[in-house]
């Protein structure tokens, strides 16, 4: 591959972003997203953590909830905000560049739903610990929390399984996005022992694949 055309995939990476992360879910990412909007009401104010170029963001927004949406890829939150004008949706989402280490500066039981969308994926063991824990504070009481990720099947044969079919697949998305996940191990017991309690779980055939709905603690209002 000449260096040209290496750095033309490099430019335009961010792009073709949710093109390499369909890929890697196996194709799963789009409708996990689709029911997880479902769950999101008019008027609501939600927050999206790791927005991406936007694609959970907009379906929130389509639903008539105004959505804080966070990022620390400037390149990807431009081209969500193109999206978001190009839908006639940008005046119910604020794009913020910014990362879930600022997460404390929002004010304790602001909003009605946060969702993430392969942002756990990206973090650390201690990020994801705090992350949780903003996230029940800022959450308003019994409000929910939506996730879709990748996450480590429990068992060994899957897990050999898993890693067999994903390695041509984490390469494709690499080089085409430039972005790769790390799956999350035991995702659903870090949300529950965050304190919130788990109302719904699907997961794929090898259990690679997680769509979960978590409650906060409280009664919804």
């Amino acid at each position: 591959m000449s260096t040209y055309v290496l750095m033309r995939i490099l430019e335009s990476a961010p792009r073709r972003y949710d093109l390499g992360m369909w890929l890697l879910t196996f194709g799963s990412l789009g409708h996990a997203y689709d029911r997880l909007a479902s769950r999101i009401h008019d008027g609501q104010r939600a927050l999206d953590l790791g927005c991406g170029t936007g694609a959970l963001t907009l379906r929130a927004a389509g639903r008539g909830a105004h959505v804080s949406a966070i990022d620390v890829n400037a390149q990807m939150l431009e081209i969500a905000r193109e999206s978001a004008q190009a839908a006639g949706l940008a005046e119910k989402i604020d794009f913020r560049e910014m990362g879930i280490a600022e997460l404390g500066g929002e004010a304790s039981a602001s909003y009605d739903v946060v969702m993430s969308g392969l942002c756990f994926s990206e973090l650390s063991e201690d990020e994801i610990h705090y992350a949780l824990k903003q996230i029940k504070r800022i959450l308003r009481p019994g409000g929910p929390l939506l996730i879709a990720d990748e996450v480590k099947p429990p068992d060994v044969l899957r897990r050999m399984l898993h890693a067999l079919s994903r390695a041509p697949l984490v390469a494709l998305a690499y080089v085409i996005t430039q972005q790769t996940t790390h799956a999350v191990e035991n995702l659903p017991e870090k949300v529950t022992h965050a304190g919130f309690s788990i109302e719904s779980l699907r997961l794929n055939t090898l259990r690679s694949f997680v769509e979960l709905v978590a409650r906060a603690p409280g009664q919804a209002a």
